[in-house]
């Protein structure tokens, strides 16, 4: 009987993950922290891996690094859970001797037993178990890991794959409203204080909170919610690692997240599994270098841009383009961005379309208190990256969720 371990601080998911390994005929252990984990390798003695990167007490990365330092487990199967965001640390753990890397937000128990699969086999024929794949992309389907091996599956299997997801996904929904309902008075706590002991604590709180809800929206198939939830996880835990970005911009970032799971939560929208074309989004921007901040914190979220330094030339293109969402910087030269929302609003095709302005921090507050000229939203300058990537994913899909759907 080939035997599994499973780092992971979330017990519900840890205990779903050994479950659906248990009844597969694999004998799994266990570990809740980065500590235990190391202390379980050398007790257990695994076949292989299942390793979450953020970890109390002792990260993925550096647990990694402590394994493949001991020449008998340089060769045992590292099979990594990260979140999409995470492209720095999810790069640290190639480097520290990841076999596999998979997204936490798309990937199924069914999926991961594929992969676990597919990995054991090859990792006993192989004779360069050290040489590590090309880094899966995150944003792909993580089945396509498994190599297609154990991919033929009886129907029988197949509805109680799908029954036993549907039973998860009624779990995952009935604890949901309490989920959200801490994340709702945590941030008001957060806003309400001024102590950064207790800031730091609640901001901690938020993320543990949302880690969880990540990895169960992805075991549950609730695309939506996984996704949203996948890049506030990292902004939390970037507000975590450096409180002074703690500020009216990232507090008003985080409302408008848990503000739209909630929206998704009440409109009973949250299975909406629809094929959906990709964003079309503006970034007006007269400097090159905040330009491009933007269209590379849009494409941290898997969002594709155009970028525009004039006014005007942006507006000629809003005249005969349709976007789905508008970023504008408040200060131009010739025409700024208030005055050039007031222009859009005027069209049509665009009377509704989400307008964020980016401004300067010292002035965030008055702008947010301002009519904005039609403006929907503010982001102050100097941003966190995950920050506008969370705001955009925001906007992007309510404003999915409230197209009319393409009839039969």
């Amino acid at each position: 009987m080939k035997k599994i371990l499973i780092v992971e601080d979330d017990q519900i998911v840890a205990n779903i993950y050994r479950n659906k390994f248990s009844v597969e005929g694999y004998q799994v252990e266990i570990a809740l922290d980065g500590h235990a984990g190391l202390e379980s390798l050398h007790s257990f003695r695994p076949d292989a891996v299942i390793l979450d990167l953020m970890l109390p007490k002792l990260t993925g990365v550096e647990l990694m690094k402590k394994v493949r330092a001991e020449p008998e487990f340089e060769k045992l199967p590292i099979i990594v859970f990260s979140n999409t965001y995470l492209t720095n640390m999810v790069q640290e753990a190639w480097k520290a001797g990841a076999t596999k890397c998979l997204s936490k937000a798309n990937c199924s128990p069914k999926q991961l037993l594929e992969v676990v699969r597919s990995t054991l086999s090859a990792n006993g024929g192989s004779s360069g178990a050290n040489e590590l794949p090309a880094p899966v992309k995150t944003s792909g389907h993580p089945a396509h890991e498994a190599e297609s091996a154990e991919a033929q599956t009886g129907s029988g299997a197949a509805k109680a794959d799908a029954d036993f997801q549907s039973d998860l996904r009624k779990t995952f929904l009935e604890g949901l409203p309490g989920t959200l309902g801490a994340l709702r008075g945590l941030l008001q706590g957060l806003i309400k204080t001024d102590d950064e002991s207790a800031r730091l604590k609640n901001v901690h709180e938020m993320y543990r909170r949302v880690h969880g809800l990540t990895s169960n929206a992805g075991i549950t198939g609730l695309a939506q919610v996984a996704q949203i939830s996948d890049a506030l996880e990292v902004l939390l835990r970037e507000l975590h690692e450096k409180p002074k970005n703690i500020n009216a911009s990232t507090l008003r970032t985080l409302a408008s997240a848990i503000d739209f799971l909630g929206h998704l939560l009440e409109k009973g929208l949250l299975q909406d599994s629809q094929d959906l074309q990709p964003a079309n989004i503006l970034v007006v921007d007269d400097e090159a270098i905040s330009r491009r901040a933007v269209t590379y914190a849009l494409e941290k979220a898997k969002l594709k841009s155009v970028s525009i330094e004039d006014p005007q030339m942006a507006y000629n293109m809003l005249v005969e383009n349709k976007f789905d969402l508008i970023f504008l910087d408040v200060d131009m030269p010739g025409m700024n961005g208030f005055e050039l929302c007031s222009k859009l609003r005027t069209l049509p095709a665009h009377k509704k379309t989400p307008v964020v302005f980016v401004t300067g921090l010292n002035d965030f507050d008055s702008r947010a208190n301002s009519m904005m000229s039609g403006g929907n939203d503010l982001i102050a300058k100097p941003f966190l990256f995950i920050e506008l990537a969370v705001k955009a994913l925001v906007y992007v899909l309510r404003g999915r969720m409230e197209k009319p759907r393409p009839g039969p």
